[in-house]
């Protein structure tokens, strides 16, 4: 276990050159992928490859801004949710890329670019806060936290900082070892748990929180503003459109915006406005809802070993 989560260094290679971002992008159509394609490209020349769906008009909108289309995994084995396989793509994208020396992995419906990613100069794997306060403030990581590695545990992190799995930055060989770790993470508990949506935040929290990974845990606005939670202080936008941390700085990512009306019409104006956002309010189906109560029932379940 221990050789595999081991990688050979790379040389680093100054400006575009060797830096990657990667993201997971299966289900969404070419207006979802508008704005976060286009900021990127606006502030970015360097390698961008997504895994999305095997779509035509998707792959003609990506050729557009040079912008590599990846196939998603498939296995017969594990089936997890995309937010715990995203980590396998990433590392098998990097495994394959040795040129690649520094990777930014993000979110790709609700982030958009104001500067380049990669300006500020990486030292190591860097981890991003959100909102205020400790873990044990946020009722979703505490509930993915439990179901993954229990209540004493849980309990036992709860006024460490919550850190937020969607946007992570670093090193590639350091990159690449928290990607295994994390789906080493998923796969001990029963896959209903470990496959499902929030453990890849649960796994990421653990990781760095207990050592398994070394990470700078970075504070909130600076590369990254993550600003879904409800205890963020408030943004403003400016005459152009750019949206303003509280302190006045402008992060060259920002992550969650959509959560807010205000900020989606900001960057509607700038980028295009996606067909899926959380300001606009997604119906469930009642397919969805039945599948969340068997998802819920099954984590009830002893599993067979």
């Amino acid at each position: 276990m221990s050789s595999a989560l081991v990688a050979e260094p790379r040389a680093r290679i100054e400006g575009s050159r060797g830096k990657a971002v990667l993201g997971y992008a299966t289900g969404y159509g070419p207006a979802d992928l508008e704005p976060f394609v286009r900021s990127l490209r606006a502030h970015f020349d360097g390698v961008v490859a997504l895994t999305v769906d095997d779509r035509p008009d998707v792959a003609e909108f990506l050729a557009r801004f040079d912008i590599m289309a990846e196939a998603p995994l498939v296995s017969d084995a594990w089936t997890p949710h995309p937010v715990v396989e995203r980590f396998a793509a990433y590392d098998r994208w990097i495994s394959r890329r040795r040129d690649v020396t520094e990777v930014l992995l993000t979110d790709v419906r609700d982030v958009v670019f104001q500067g380049d990613p990669f300006a500020r100069p990486l030292t190591r794997l860097e981890a991003y806060t959100e909102g205020r306060g400790g873990i044990g403030a946020h009722a979703f990581n505490v509930k993915h936290l439990k179901a993954l590695a229990g209540a004493s545990m849980t309990s036992s992190l709860a006024d460490r900082p919550s850190l937020c799995a969607g946007t992570i930055c670093g090193p590639a060989v350091e990159v690449s070892r928290l990607c295994r770790t994390l789906l080493m993470l998923a796969a001990i508990p029963r896959s209903q748990v470990g496959g499902g949506f929030g453990a890849d935040q649960a796994a990421f929290n653990l990781a760095v929180h207990m050592g398994l990974i070394e990470a700078d845990v970075r504070p909130n606005f600076e590369r990254v503003a993550t600003i879904g939670d409800a205890s963020t202080e408030p943004m403003h936008v400016r005459d152009d459109d750019l949206i303003v941390n509280p302190d006045g700085s402008i992060s060259p990512v920002v992550h969650q915006y959509d959560r807010h009306q205000y900020l989606s019409d900001a960057v509607g104006r700038l980028w295009g406005r996606p067909d899926h956002s959380v300001a606009k309010g997604r119906r469930k189906t009642l397919t969805d809802r039945r599948k969340r109560l068997v998802t819920s029932f099954n984590r009830r379940l002893p599993e067979l070993r």
